[in-house]
């Protein structure tokens, strides 16, 4: 296969709107250092870490973007970012066996070696890296997965991100099947992924979404949906779940404390209802409550999402396509929550 010197990719210039998103066709194409493959890119979805790290909402200091990146340092622009990547390898390093050319690959998108080197703080595919939003991009070999499916480039794409950060989330909070399980935003891309992985493992699976897709929800493994808005406490009543998995934080967020059982579980990897909670310290000490936030994925978690799809213990969730020159109105759709899986840009 004959690599070109020029790709077409789509670069953050800076924290904003989707103005920040230029679309160059003359970018360098990378060459993989002794550790990485080159990947060219088949298919990359949307996902929530894109949007936030456009528009620096991981600063915790108002007007400074000197935090603004997923690891808490400030992003190099521009930058190509994307995290979901479905993709082929078409070259390899030196210390890396020639054999994996041809391999179609899933990249692991939470990055623990970067140019030959351990990282003492990970990083993200597409935020402190050059990511999947272009024509190739390169990683380390370990983090590029060989996985044989006959799943489409576009469905493979909808796993990495949401799915490994749910499978992540579930193992963190040990998740088995005597458990019961509430999952906040369970429509979106990591709670549909949580809600099937969930039944995956046995439990019994109560989501919070939009009436509106409850029949969606029930379709992928959910128990019971409780309308999102709902008094969750007099839906359900106290101590009655024994694992939140949590991905909106908000208002409605000390209601979760109520639900859980004494030794209850939570494990949060979002807050798109607002990041600043009330917490009551009593009902956490009082009630023996763990808690689990959850970025660095577990060693063994992106292998075992692999396995999942292998053995069609998951499906994907795909929405909607676009094309990768359209990146403004597929953000512009994600925004709008308006759907039930992921949005993918297919990469020509």
């Amino acid at each position: 296969m004959s690599i070109p010197q020029k790709m077409k990719g789509v670069q953050l210039v800076g924290h904003g709107g989707v103005e920040q998103l230029v679309i160059n066709p003359s970018i360098n194409t990378p060459h993989p250092a002794d550790d990485e493959v080159l990947i060219k890119v088949l298919a990359a979805a949307v996902n929530n870490t894109d949007i936030n790290t456009r528009i620096g909402w991981y600063s915790k200091s108002k007007g400074d973007s000197s935090d603004a990146s997923w690891s808490g340092s400030a992003l190099q622009f521009p930058r190509i970012q994307g995290a979901d990547v479905c993709g082929m390898i078409v070259a390899v390093g030196k210390n890396v066996d020639a054999s994996r050319i041809g391999d179609r690959v899933l990249v692991e998108p939470c990055i623990t070696r970067f140019n030959g080197q351990d990282l003492a703080q990970p990083y993200y595919f597409g935020s402190e890296c050059d990511g999947g939003f272009a024509q190739y991009t390169v990683v380390d070999s370990k983090h590029a997965y060989a996985v044989k499916s006959s799943l489409t480039d576009v469905e493979l794409a909808s796993f990495p991100c949401s799915y490994s950060t749910a499978e992540n989330m579930l193992t963190r909070a040990n998740v088995c099947a005597t458990d019961t399980v509430l999952i906040s935003g369970a429509s979106g891309g990591v709670g549909s992924a949580a809600v099937q992985l969930a039944k995956a493992r046995g439990a019994k699976i109560i989501a919070i979404c939009g009436s509106e897709k409850k029949d969606q929800l029930l379709g992928y493994g959910a128990d019971e949906v409780i309308a999102r808005g709902a008094n969750l406490v007099d839906s359900l009543g106290e101590n009655s779940v024994d694992v939140v998995i949590d991905l909106v934080a908000g208002k409605q967020w000390p209601e979760f404390l109520q639900l859980l059982k004494p030794k209850g579980r939570y494990a949060v990897a979002g807050a798109i209802g607002g990041a600043h909670v009330e917490l009551d310290v009593r009902s956490l000490y009082l009630k023996d409550l763990s808690f689990f936030g959850c970025t660095v994925l577990e060693p063994q978690v992106f292998e075992n999402l692999v396995t999942h799809i292998e053995q069609q213990n998951i499906r994907p969730m795909v929405s909607q396509w676009y094309l990768l020159d359209d990146i403004a109105g597929a953000q512009q759709r994600f925004l709008e929550k308006g759907h039930v899986g992921k949005i993918v840009l297919v990469i020509p």
